[in-house]
């Protein structure tokens, strides 16, 4: 005999009064978990932490010693560069290059442009 079924049976038979019981709210932890990264604002954290991840394979070993991937937000990847020089040429140069790699990696929608900026 199940050992509710019994608690309920013997709570009936003393004329007790019924006990509430909570719905069984259970969700999977694969359909829970989205929701609670989207809340928390993690799943752009997690996004961000993959680009910068992948950025040396990306761009090459000469402009990732010179420059690093600072945060992503609202799609808008900020990159550090060490000079003005390589700043201008990044800016000018190498941007439409190295944004159609990433949007090519990760898509349109989680990286739309770059921002570099000296320091």
């Amino acid at each position: 005999m199940d050992l509710s079924l019994r608690t309920t049976v013997i709570a009936e038979w003393r004329g007790l009064p019924e006990i509430k019981r909570r719905p069984d709210r259970w969700q999977a932890p694969g359909d829970l978990l989205p929701k609670l990264m989207q809340q928390l604002g993690l799943s752009e954290r997690l996004r961000e932490t993959e680009v910068i991840d992948a950025w040396k394979g990306i761009v090459g070993d000469f402009i990732a010693a010179h420059s690093a991937p600072v945060s992503l937000r609202n799609g808008v990847l900020f990159i550090r560069v060490l000079q003005p020089a390589l700043h201008y040429q990044f800016e000018t140069i190498s941007k439409a290059e190295i944004l159609r790699k990433l949007k090519q990696r990760f898509g349109g929608k989680i990286i739309r442009d770059l921002r570099f900026r000296i320091g």
